[in-house]
């Protein structure tokens, strides 16, 4: 069955480099359609991103054509029927339609094929097997468009079957309906993705980082996320404590502050109360270093932060710099729960904007001519005097930072060790 609907307003379509394409690969015995997640954002009106192509022609026809209009053409995947066209800066990902020829396992021997339906039952959500031709007609041969209307996120065919072909779907479904679905997740695919959750363990960590990194971003995050602990799953990708209550007060605080969503501060609310916790993920899904970084300060005793007053927060703002301190602040902040005093948070959170950290006025020559020599012990009555500059309330008259660098050459007469 193909059930069809227009895209009534669809300039993107039907203009620009995505029209030149379409125009390019259609004609001359060939079909050419958007497919997948654009055509899914379009027609629930969100923004669109990547455009793919699906085609008829063959790798070496969708080639031959992109050369003699002088489209540039990469062979990004032409073993499996994938080229990229460049058009006016926009890359295109053009993919020859595929079928089953022979399925065993988890395994399937694919062929290049002709059959639109059959392509699209290859695919793994209904939702992103929808496709749209140059004239805006939307395709639809398994359900995807009465699955657009109620925003549910439903497998293809057999949930089981789908989740064996690749395990990464198991991330992908809650990744999807976070980012697209409505109510709780489809119940058929929820309960194939417990039951298939042992194959988590074969995927690489930069896979499963990919997906998770999208999903924490998604507006429906905390939701999906519930849904993760609640079946198990959550826990087993981080190794650990899941904290859904902190993840739903982190996104409260992010827009409480008119913040966009970030996924590695959403990562700490969601697993991280220690440092430990933080290098184990960093491991377990192969973060970046800065990333790794950025979640292993806000792990390190964020509890501080939590009840301070003005001075204090000054304090940790010169301490930590603009970014760390509103970064481990927030973690604070989520840890104290959705219903804790919302006004207090936000105006620590946006001490960075009325209040710059003045420089630290003494040098070491100040301190040399006092009688400290060069050395370790130099190095150790700066940082008494700093620590007494910052308890003083960063005072920067010369008579109170005279006083002060007497104080930290007495301090450090009667201790001298570093």
């Amino acid at each position: 069955m193909n059930d069809r609907r227009a895209l009534s307003d669809a300039p993107w379509l039907n203009s620009g480099p995505t029209a030149r394409v379409l125009k390019l690969l259609n004609g001359g015995g060939e079909e050419a359609r958007v497919v997948g997640g654009a055509v899914r954002n379009a027609l629930l009106n969100v923004p669109i991103g990547d455009v793919d192509i699906a085609t008829t022609a063959l790798p070496e026809e969708v080639v031959r054509r992109a050369q003699a209009a002088g489209i540039k053409c990469v062979p990004t995947g032409i073993e499996h029927g994938t080229v990229t066209l460049v058009v006016e800066g926009k890359p295109f990902e053009v993919t020859t339609l595929r079928e089953d020829t022979e399925t065993f396992g988890r395994k399937a021997k694919v062929s290049f094929g002709r059959n639109w339906a059959r392509d699209a039952r290859r695919r793994d959500f209904t939702i992103n097997a929808l496709s749209a031709g140059a004239d805006g007609i939307v395709h639809d041969y398994v359900g995807g468009l009465d699955d657009i209307a109620t925003r549910r996120v439903r497998f293809i065919g057999v949930p089981r079957q789908r989740i064996e072909e690749d395990f990464l779907r198991i991330l992908r479904f809650f990744r999807i309906h976070a980012a697209f679905g409505a109510g709780e997740v489809e119940r058929d695919g929820y309960l194939a993705c417990i039951a298939a959750r042992s194959g988590l363990a074969t995927l690489s960590a930069e896979r499963v980082r990919m997906e998770m990194l999208k999903l924490l971003v998604a507006d429906g995050a905390a939701a999906a996320c519930v849904a993760m602990a609640e079946s198990g799953l959550l826990q087993t990708i981080v190794g650990g404590v899941v904290y859904t209550g902190t993840l739903a007060a982190m996104v409260a605080a992010e827009r409480a502050l008119d913040l966009k969503p970030d996924a590695i501060r959403r990562l700490a609310a969601l697993a991280v109360a220690v440092t430990e916790d933080a290098r184990r993920i960093a491991v377990r899904l192969r973060l970046s270093n800065s990333e790794a970084r950025a979640l292993d300060s806000m792990g390190h005793r964020w509890w501080r932060l939590a009840g301070m007053d003005e001075a204090s927060a000054k304090r940790r703002l010169y301490r930590l710099g603009e970014g760390p301190y509103r970064e481990r602040l927030m973690l604070a902040w989520a840890r104290a729960g959705i219903d804790s005093d919302t006004r207090r948070w936000i105006e620590l959170a946006r001490l960075p904007q009325r209040w710059s950290a003045p420089k630290f006025p003494l040098r070491a020559a100040d301190f040399t001519a006092r009688g400290v020599a060069e050395g370790p012990q130099l190095g150790h009555v700066l940082t008494l005097a700093e620590d007494a500059w910052l308890a003083a309330d960063f005072p920067l008259e010369p008579a109170v930072l005279a006083s002060l660098a007497d104080q930290a050459v007495a301090r450090l007469t009667r201790d001298p060790k570093p």
